[in-house]
């Protein structure tokens, strides 16, 4: 991993769907608004889109706490997008300061964390818990 700067930015946007929204994923009941998960999703891929071209290859970093306000609806049809920033680096855990704003208003805020890791070893952990649960080991 490269040294990545406190400051550096990532954005990411999506144009709010049917399948983007709360009543698609929880009760069809709720209106028709943009689903938090979703929304999640999007600072996320800010997150790492800030990052990306610092990490080296066979690293990608990983989401690993998020803490987010979901505090405006969005209905279908509207933009949104998502802004991520740096705010503090531990070793290979990248802090972050997200907020997400649709074509009238700010509508999340929180603060993501990502941990870099060696996508290989991932793998072979991944591999190792599977082998575990199949009684292969």
């Amino acid at each position: 991993m490269q040294a990545i700067p406190v400051g550096v930015k990532g954005y990411a946007t999506l144009v709010v769907e049917p399948k983007h929204l709360a009543n698609e994923f929880k009760d069809p009941s709720l209106p028709h608004v943009l689903a938090t998960p979703i929304l999640i999703l999007l600072m996320e891929n800010a997150a790492l889109d800030a990052v990306r071209s610092y990490l080296d290859p066979g690293e990608s970093a990983v989401g690993t706490a998020v803490e987010i306000k979901h505090h405006a609806p969005t209905p279908v049809g509207q933009r949104v997008i998502a802004e991520a920033e740096v705010i503090r680096i531990d070793k290979r855990r990248i802090i972050f300061l997200v907020t997400a704003c649709d074509e009238t208003e700010e509508i999340g805020v929180g603060v993501h964390e990502r941990t870099v890791v060696d996508i290989s070893r991932l793998a072979q952990r991944l591999a190792a818990k599977s082998n575990l649960r199949s009684g292969k080991m």
